[in-house]
C-alpha cells in the first residue's frame, strides 16, 4: 500500500538520522559508564501545561439561489494537558487529549464530527549519561464518548460507542529523547487489547473481536513519534505517529494511527486551528469496499475560534 511504502520511507530516514547522531558503539560504552552518585537533596519536579480550543461556526441562507442548507451550525472543541515528572534518572510522561465536534443542518439534521478519548502514559529510567537513552514502559487507552454512525444516502448506521471500540496498549522498549520537542519509541514487546462492549457490535465481530466476544488480545511489535515544536511565534505544531505489528495475524499489515494539529495565533485568545488525522487498522472492515477489506481513514478538520494556552508551572518539592 502507498501509505505503508510512505511510512516505510519515513522510518528508513528516522533510522539514518538516529545512527549519525549516536552510533550503537558510544551507545554502549555510555550504558557501561559509571555514574556520578547523585546527591541524597535531590528534588521532585513537575511540569504541567496544556491548552484548549473551542470553535463555532453558523451559516443561514434565504432563498439563495445557488442552493444550500437554510441553517447550518458546526462546534468543536480540543482540550490537551500534560503532567510531565523528573527525578534524578527517572521521568514520567502523562497526556490526555480529548477532541469533540458537532455539526447542526437543516437537511441533514445532527450528527458528530469528532469524539476521542486519548490517555498515554510513559514511564522511564535514563540509560546513558547523554540523557537521549530510556528503558521505558509506556500505557495507551483509546476511545470515545457518544455513539457513532457511518452514513450513505443520508441513512445512518451504528458503528462505535464509548467502549465500543476502546484499545489498550501496554509496553517495554526503548525511548529515544534527542530534545524536549521529539520523542521515539520502540518495542518488540507489546500487549494490545481491542475490547467491544456493546453486544450488538461483538455480535457482528466488529474491529476485529471474534463474534460474541468483548475482548481480542493481539502481541506485536510497536513504535510512536511524537513531535511538538513551535514553528514561528504564532504557529505551533503536534503530532504523533503510531505503528503497530501483529505478530499473531499478517504481521505485515500494519496497523497506523497518527495525528497532526497545527495552530496560527491570531491574538492573545483567538486563533485557526487546521487538524489532519489518519487510521489504517486491519481489523476494521466497515468502510472497506462490500465491509470485506480495511481502508485508510481520514479526518480533516480547520476551525477559528478560542483558544487558551493553560498555565504551564514546574513545582518543585523537596525530597522527604
Amino acid at each position: 500500500m502507498k501509505h505503508l511504502a510512505l511510512i516505510g520511507v519515513l522510518l528508513s530516514t528516522f533510522t539514518i538520522t538516529l545512527a549519525q547522531d549516536l552510533p550503537i558503539k558510544p551507545l554502549i560504552k555510555e550504558t557501561y559508564k559509571s555514574i556520578k552518585k547523585e546527591s541524597d537533596t535531590s528534588t521532585w519536579n513537575w511540569k504541567r501545561g496544556g491548552l484548549v480550543n473551542f470553535s463555532l461556526a453558523q451559516g443561514s441562507l434565504s432563498n439563495w439561489a445557488a442552493g444550500g442548507d437554510n441553517f447550518s451550525l458546526a462546534v468543536s472543541s480540543y482540550l490537551n494537558y500534560f503532567v510531565y515528572y523528573q527525578k534524578k534518572r527517572f521521568n514520567w510522561d502523562n497526556n490526555i487529549d480529548v477532541n469533540l465536534g458537532f455539526v447542526q443542518t437543516s437537511s441533514l439534521g445532527g450528527r458528530k464530527n469528532d469524539d476521542r478519548l486519548d490517555l498515554l502514559s510513559k514511564y522511564g529510567y535514563k540509560m546513558d549519561t547523554t540523557g537521549k537513552w530510556y528503558l521505558s514502559a509506556l500505557f495507551n487507552f483509546r476511545s470515545q464518548f457518544f455513539d457513532g454512525y457511518t452514513y450513505k444516502d443520508n441513512v445512518g448506521t451504528f458503528s462505535s460507542s464509548i467502549l465500543s471500540p476502546a484499545y489498550t496498549l501496554l509496553s517495554i522498549g526503548f525511548d529515544y529523547k534527542p530534545n524536549n520537542k521529539l520523542s521515539v519509541f520502540l518495542s518488540p514487546a507489546t500487549s494490545r487489547l481491542i475490547i467491544v462492549t456493546n453486544n450488538i457490535l461483538a455480535r457482528q465481530a466488529a474491529y476485529g473481536v471474534d463474534a460474541g466476544k468483548n475482548i481480542k488480545q493481539e502481541l506485536g511489535a510497536f513504535a510512536t513519534i511524537n513531535y511538538r515544536n513551535s514553528l514561528d511565534k504564532n504557529i505551533t505544531y503536534k503530532g504523533r505517529l503510531d505503528l503497530f505489528s501483529n505478530y499473531l495475524y499478517h504481521p505485515e499489515n500494519i496497523n497506523v494511527y497518527m495525528t497532526n494539529q497545527v495552530s496560527f495565533k491570531i491574538n492573545k485568545y483567538f486563533s485557526a486551528t487546521y487538524s489532519l488525522d489518519f487510521i489504517y487498522d486491519d481489523n476494521v472492515r466497515i468502510f472497506g469496499p462490500n465491509q470485506t477489506s480495511a481502508a485508510l481513514q481520514t479526518k480533516s478538520l480547520l476551525g477559528i475560534g478560542f483558544l487558551k494556552k493553560l498555565e504551564t508551572k514546574k513545582a518543585v518539592l523537596h525530597q522527604n
